[in-house]
């Protein structure tokens, strides 16, 4: 029997993981199936990409109680704070938070993935790598082996992430870029897209370039 799983978030990230879900499905590859969206900006009945809007974000609630899953979308650039609070307080157990890895996508049995993980195709994951709760790893990106990494971390299409890595909550590693291996990267930080990491991030920064350098503090 498939699980309903509503989605929050829409247009972004939200439209490319039900996509991917859809897609899975049509393979045979995955027992979830999208309902729609949970979204504050676009009306209730109207469609984003092909499915639904199901309601508001703090609709989850009720659709909790209807048996519905759940997979968190909604992540920033700059600064991941505010998104992460307003998820947190639905109060979504984490038994009801769908994880979902595409059956193109390579994950080694060590793996350890948080609930609500999106594993999308062509991913590449080494052994011993753990990801906290509502990860999102995009196409094509790559992490290698002995990486930590905290709750509702996005990692970008094509980043190339390293190994022994210590990768804290809410940070965005951008589109194409590289770690290097034996680094920590603080709370809420942020790596531009085609950036080069060398050294340690603080909590709250923002690094661009090659080799990538402190930029400022997320807002």
């Amino acid at each position: 029997m498939s699980r309903k799983v509503a989605i929050l978030g829409g247009l972004g990230n939200g439209a490319v993981v039900a996509a991917a879900i859809e897609h899975a499905r049509r393979m045979g590859a995955t027992d979830l199936e999208v309902a729609g969206f949970l979204n504050d900006r676009t009306p209730v009945g109207e469609k984003i990409d092909m499915f639904p809007v199901i309601g508001k974000v703090e609709d989850a609630k009720r659709l909790l109680d209807e048996g519905y899953w759940f997979i968190n979308t909604i992540l920033r650039i700059d600064g991941n704070r505010e998104r992460i609070a307003m998820f947190e307080a639905l109060n979504i157990p984490d038994d009801r938070l769908a994880t979902f890895v595409h059956p193109m996508a390579y994950v080694a049995p060590s793996v350890q993935l948080g609930a609500g993980c999106i594993i999308m195709p062509q991913v590449a994951m080494s052994p011993g790598s753990k990801l906290g709760k509502g990860c999102i790893m995009m196409v094509g990106a790559t992490m290698g082996h002995d990486n930590i990494v905290g709750d509702f971390c996005h990692i970008a299409a094509q980043a190339c992430v390293g190994s022994y890595l210590r990768i804290g909550k809410g940070v965005h590693i951008g589109f194409n870029a590289t770690i290097r291996e034996n680094l920590t990267i603080g709370d809420n930080a942020t790596l531009g897209q085609g950036a080069v990491l060398l050294k340690n991030m603080g909590e709250n920064e923002i690094w661009v370039g090659n080799p990538a350098k402190f930029l400022r503090y997320a807002e």
